[in-house]
């Protein structure tokens, strides 16, 4: 795909006008946020090969496990393919100098990066750092741009604290968070003249650090115990943004039962096997996003970013709808956990994927998310150890064959975790 192609198909996915935001609530009124490029299709293609590029915090390999666990779990009929790219302290700057050999040998055909962070070195905003890092952006996007490649660009998050283990750290909390939020307004700025998806990961975790916050105290960190490096429910929040970046829709399926004749459909990636006086037998090619039980008030909890965040509405909707309904209360059982509705709330549809969250597609997802964790695992050492260390500077390309033969059957332990899971869903009149 040449440049003016991708660039093209990038447009097309984009809004031209940005969606204007609403206001940010009256505690965070010194906060300034230019509306942002707004993703309206899918940029994801089926065969997508894409690079996970960012510093420490994707580093961390949860935000990134999170993406491709969902990419093959959620949308596995897309085929997507990731690798993750992270190293800590980075730069923009310095990731441009290694892409060549670490990502672009791979051939990437759509990539989210994440930096501006360390770009903006931990001190009030200057305009000389915020030049340079506006630079290395642009060019690391016409670096993909030029083998074909799409690009999210993707926003710095938030500080929760003034760093301590950063040395050369400069002013308060709020004097790093206004500049990180003019480094963020910067990349809206180049996302927009490179025409390129932009991913606001800025926006939602201030939001969500500041309703934490009031809802948990202050020891909940959206940004981490640290300041910088996101538990799980900040890695939850980045990774909704880079979602929304890239244009997914949510949609994950949906089951419907007509109580008057007794027979239910399936769509999207589920099909009906069997059913029986409101027993109705499954069989799914698509999972939901399953992370299983947990703290809804802990920052390093997956479940507590997703209760700051319309991640389940938005991104995570399987949904169950009932015809003809006979009765005015009924009784839904999904694997061991029942719940009760009304008729009117299952006319509408209750989206089983929020509304269980220990469900019987977990272990199945469990699966799948394991072998990503230890296939990105072993990614981190392959380009930081490796290819980057001894064994790389005497022959790089001998090296990288060797560790992509190591690579190999981890990459395909994740094809082979996913597998069709059945499954049972029972709806019945209340006592």
């Amino acid at each position: 795909m040449t440049r003016t192609v991708c660039l093209l198909t990038i447009a097309l996915a984009l809004r031209l006008s940005a969606r204007e935001l609403p206001p940010l609530p009256a505690g965070l009124a010194a906060y300034v946020l230019e509306p942002a490029p707004e993703t309206t299709s899918p940029l994801l293609k089926k065969g997508d090969r894409l690079a996970i590029c960012g510093d420490s915090i994707t580093e961390q390999k949860l935000y990134s496990v999170l993406l491709e666990t969902y990419l093959t779990a959620c949308l596995p009929e897309l085929e997507i393919t990731c690798r993750q790219y992270g190293w800590s302290g980075e730069q923009a700057a310095g990731f441009l100098q290694r892409m060549e050999n670490d990502v672009l040998r791979f051939k990437p055909t759509i990539a989210t990066t994440c930096y501006g962070m360390n770009d903006f070195r931990y001190v009030p905003y200057d305009e000389a750092i915020a030049a340079e890092f506006r630079k290395n952006q642009t060019a690391v996007i016409d670096a993909f741009q030029e083998i074909g490649c799409r690009v999210v660009l993707g926003s710095s998050g938030i500080i929760d604290s003034v760093p301590n283990w950063v040395k050369s750290a400069k002013g308060t909390q709020q004097d790093l968070n206004l500049a990180l939020s003019r480094f963020r307004n910067i990349g809206v700025e180049v996302a927009r003249a490179e025409n390129v998806a932009f991913a606001d990961l800025y926006r939602p975790m201030l939001l969500a650090d500041h309703a934490a916050k009031k809802q948990h105290g202050p020891d909940f960190k959206v940004s981490g115990k640290d300041g910088v490096h996101p538990g799980w429910a900040g890695q939850l929040i980045m990774a909704y943004g880079f979602f929304k970046g890239l244009g997914v829709d949510g949609d994950l399926g949906a089951v419907t039962y007509d109580e008057a004749t007794g027979k239910a459909t399936a769509a999207n990636g589920h099909k009906v096997l069997a059913t029986e006086d409101g027993k109705i037998t499954l069989r799914s090619t698509r999972l939901p996003f399953c992370p299983g039980p947990g703290a809804t008030d802990k920052d390093d909890s997956i479940r507590a970013g997703l209760a700051l965040v319309p991640f389940d509405d938005e991104l995570n909707r399987f949904m169950f709808r009932m015809e003809s309904p006979r009765a005015a209360n009924y009784t839904v059982t999904w694997g061991d956990h029942t719940r009760t509705y009304t008729a009117g709330q299952l006319v509408h549809g209750i989206n089983l994927a929020k509304d269980f969250d220990n469900n019987p597609l977990l272990p199945a997802f469990q699966k799948i998310r394991d072998a990503v964790s230890q296939k990105q695992a072993y990614e981190t050492r392959q380009i930081k150890t490796l290819a980057h260390g001894p064994e790389g500077a005497a022959d790089l390309d001998a090296t990288f064959a060797l560790t992509e033969k190591a690579r190999a059957p981890l990459s395909k332990a994740v094809l082979d975790a996913r597998q069709a899971a059945e499954h049972v869903l029972t709806v019945a009149a209340a006592r």
